[in-house]
């Protein structure tokens, strides 16, 4: 007989249904926290009772965090300096949360980037850099969080504190809907999408029995608030295309919703991800992208 896990025997510090947050205690790891995505990732964290989020960036600063400090104050959101291709930078990471807090329960990789526009303009060193943002920084996290999510600990003296009395860990990778099909952008953020998805779908086999669950979030056209004329079109700055890539009228033609996301929309799938809401599942790839790919079924994958 395969053990079964009954939502009786469910920890009540891990139940999605606590009054004080569905993440309440949890510590978690956000890369890519100084771009739109990231940024809202944390928020959506903080927002609903985590007790700490390391908001990784490789830039100077973030200045979106010391609003998050003041409208989470009992989350603890740590500005970290963090690069995403160093394996040292991840090791280091996870030992200084693990001595500080005993625990890491979440981790979202949100830190890819677009690539050139075209072949012409790729470079071999464009490609690795893309290679390195967009799947090398999420098999880091596959390789290396789920040993310390297995671990339990009693409960920290730090705000939202609670025990880690069972093993349980979320990975939550945010590529984007070019992890599915191509042609949206150039070669590089195909190609490195694609392998992001690869890292998740390669997960489910490696995480068993660990209490690790991995997921994919792919977005569509999502307005993190760039134009074109504000558009490095290196694309070794941006995420994602900008959503004045299409006008409103061809949104409106081409998204079952009408008009492009918002960055807090992806957040809130990954808070879902991280939650124990979706906990039998894993291995997920949920495309946010308001049905554009419903709309037009070349980009639907056979």
């Amino acid at each position: 007989m395969s053990p079964a896990l009954t939502m009786d025997a469910e920890s009540d510090h891990f139940s999605p249904y606590r009054t004080d947050g569905k993440l309440y205690g949890f510590v978690c790891v956000v890369t890519g926290a100084d771009k739109p995505i990231g940024s809202a990732v944390v928020n959506e964290l903080a927002a609903h009772g985590a007790a700490v989020v390391y908001a990784c960036h490789d830039s100077s600063s973030n200045a979106d965090l010391p609003n998050l400090k003041k409208l989470y104050p009992n989350t603890k959101v740590i500005d970290y300096p963090y690069s995403t291709s160093s394996e040292q930078d991840t090791l280091v990471l996870i030992d200084e949360a693990l001595n500080e807090y005993g625990r890491v329960d979440v981790w979202v990789c949100s830190s890819g980037l677009l690539g050139p526009a075209s072949i012409d303009a790729t470079t071999p060193a464009d490609l690795q850099r893309c290679f390195e943002a967009n799947s090398l920084a999420p098999f880091f996290a596959l390789k290396y969080a789920p040993h310390a999510m297995e671990k339990t600990s009693p409960k920290g003296s730090y705000s939202n504190a609670v025990p880690k009395d069972q093993k349980y860990g979320s990975i939550v990778v945010i590529a984007s809907t070019a992890s599915q099909y191509g042609g949206c952008w150039g070669p590089c953020y195909t190609m490195s999408s694609h392998a992001a998805l690869g890292v998740v779908r390669a997960g489910v086999a490696t995480l068993k029995g660990t209490g690790v669950r991995i997921n994919c979030i792919s977005p569509g056209q999502i307005d993190v608030g760039v134009d074109l004329q504000g558009l490095d079109m290196k694309g070794m700055t941006a995420q994602l295309p900008p959503a004045a890539l299409q006008n409103q009228d061809v949104q409106k033609a081409a998204i079952g919703l009408e008009r492009a996301g918002l960055p807090a929309e992806v957040g809130r799938v990954a808070g879902f991800l991280a939650s124990g809401f979706s906990s039998y599942i894993t291995g997920a790839n949920l495309v946010v992208d308001g049905g554009a790919s419903v709309m037009n079924p070349l980009m639907v994958p056979v």
